[in-house]
């Protein structure tokens, strides 16, 4: 059957991805059904949809993660398929089972395929029978400072400690010396059980300057899959990703088949249906290895949008309403360079902490190549529940270094008054040398802050570099979480409490 079976569409989610697939539905002919908490009761993607209903109080344990109160719109509505977005629900096998179980088509892999690659440990497992390059560390889960002493001796620090049921850079340590391990160890266990409800850990081999690549799959779950190239996640705070590009400037053609063969095969392996991303970590040689698989649209997935020229979204629905895949390997052609910047409400000068309040302004950026997925307007009140994420900003031009040209000038011509954002810190990294040699890494911003500490950056970038680096500092120094650093004097931001609250909201 095709897509045009599915006449509505139910979005579990909220912000600039449920205006997303709201958007999507309405190209394809199909009734969009939105949800709202309380916070969010004057929500663009409300405004948008064809119907919108209520599901409780603002604490996404009462709405938004709350499957009782999404199935009851879903029989109420009459939706015949529902799409999770990312975060919340989308990787929920318990919620994809519940719409099985009323007939309602979830728009995503089937249950098992989240089960196997919900838990790290049987995801490598899975990979190393498959023949997918895994990270060198344990063979399972790890319980004492010995067992991870011994993981370390024979891979050799720093080791990397990780929650088996972990995500979003949750419950994650890293242990660079052995007098090091109780307490990394104690920490990551603590954090893993309040985050996840699950404790166990394993050990991973941990490299300073390792670069984040992740490939697009689409698979129909009837053995056909292909890879649409892959993305470029390395520049990274603790962590979450910033800034997200396709191609990777790293990979040659070579290099490029290998890691798209390898996540082909890691699909067919658990049987995968829908849009998904397997993702590896890379050193500055090309040499990969398998780390996890989000069973879900990406936040970048826009990037590989404008190499590829597919609708992600789209071709979700169309897998999920029973079409075979419509196109082979061969027929997948990358042109140009998109680059992705995400821009939150949080203040860079202070250690990024958020920043919720009211938009007084607001002139997205336009123009050749320029792409702005906003779930935000002008007198928009960003609320302190959920994730600060405004927008994400996409520039596409024939080469990388048109995508940065065009990005930068994008910055330029963004207006948002009101709160502090992030646009100020995306333009010094596209004015930042190292970016635009390609010479990328997941600790580039601290490295990016200790240049501009010692002036080895542009005059012109280093007064706003120097605030950057000092926040960063200050930050690291009080132990703070990164979107919930608190600046001195502060009472704790609400942002961060509600942060801790939504679990399962990974970004990521």
């Amino acid at each position: 059957m095709g897509a045009a079976t599915f006449r509505k569409i139910l979005i579990a989610n909220r912000g600039e991805i449920a205006v997303r697939v709201i958007r999507a539905c309405r190209e394809m002919g199909i009734t969009s059904v939105a949800v709202f908490s309380d916070a969010d009761r004057n929500g663009l993607h409300v405004r948008l949809a064809d119907e919108a209903y209520p599901i409780g109080p603002p604490a996404p344990s009462e709405s938004y993660l709350s499957i009782p109160r999404i199935v009851d719109v879903m029989r109420r509505s009459k939706a015949e398929a529902v799409h999770p977005g990312y975060g919340f629900l989308s990787e929920n096998p318990r919620f994809a089972a519940a719409c099985e179980e009323i007939g309602v088509v979830f728009i995503g892999p089937p249950p098992a395929a989240m089960q196997a690659m919900g838990n790290k440990i049987e995801a490598r497992r899975i990979m190393k029978a498959a023949g997918v390059p895994i990270t060198p560390g344990s063979d399972g889960l790890v319980g004492s400072p010995g067992e991870v002493a011994a993981v370390a001796s024979r891979v050799g620090f720093p080791v990397l400690i990780k929650a088996a049921a972990g995500g979003g850079g949750r419950g994650m340590r890293v242990v660079r010396e052995r007098s090091e391990i109780a307490a990394a160890l104690a920490a990551c266990q603590s954090e893993a059980s309040s985050s996840f409800g699950d404790p166990s850990v394993y050990v991973e081999q941990f490299w300073e300057k390792v670069r984040h690549i992740e490939v697009q799959v689409l698979a129909d779950g009837a053995g056909r899959a292909v890879h649409l190239g892959e993305r470029e996640c390395s520049i990274q705070r603790r962590h979450q990703k910033l800034i997200e590009e396709a191609p990777s400037p790293l990979l040659s053609e070579e290099q490029r088949r290998r890691i798209g063969a390898a996540a082909v095969k890691a699909c067919k392996a658990i049987k995968y249906r829908s849009a998904g991303t397997v993702e590896f970590l890379a050193d500055d040689s090309g040499r990969f290895f398998f780390m996890e698989v989000n069973a879900r649209l990406q936040v970048e997935h826009p990037v590989t949008e404008a190499v590829v020229g597919m609708d992600l979204v789209k071709a979700q629905v169309r897998i999920a309403a029973g079409e075979p895949l419509w196109f082979t390997q061969k027929e997948v052609r990358i042109r140009g360079a998109a680059i992705e910047c995400r821009i939150c409400a949080e203040d860079p000068e202070r250690g990024f902490m958020p920043s919720p309040g009211r938009i007084s302004m607001l002139k997205a950026p336009g123009g050749p190549g320029i792409r702005d997925d906003s779930g935000v307007y002008e007198g928009y009140e960003m609320p302190i529940h959920y994730d600060s994420m405004i927008s994400k900003l996409i520039a596409w031009g024939d080469s990388r270094e048109e995508a940065i040209a065009r990005m930068r000038r994008a910055l330029d011509e963004y207006v948002l008054e009101g709160i502090p954002t992030t646009i100020g810190f995306h333009r010094k990294v596209m004015d930042d040398p190292e970016f635009k040699a390609g010479r990328l890494h997941t600790g580039f911003i601290e490295e990016m802050s200790r240049r501009e500490a010692s002036g080895s950056v542009g005059d012109e970038a280093l007064e706003d570099l120097a605030s950057i680096a000092v926040a960063l500092a200050a930050a690291e120094g009080r132990g703070g979480s990164g979107k919930g650093a608190k600046a001195p004097g502060a009472s704790e931001s609400a942002w961060k409490l509600a942060g801790r609250r939504r679990q399962h909201e990974d970004r990521g």
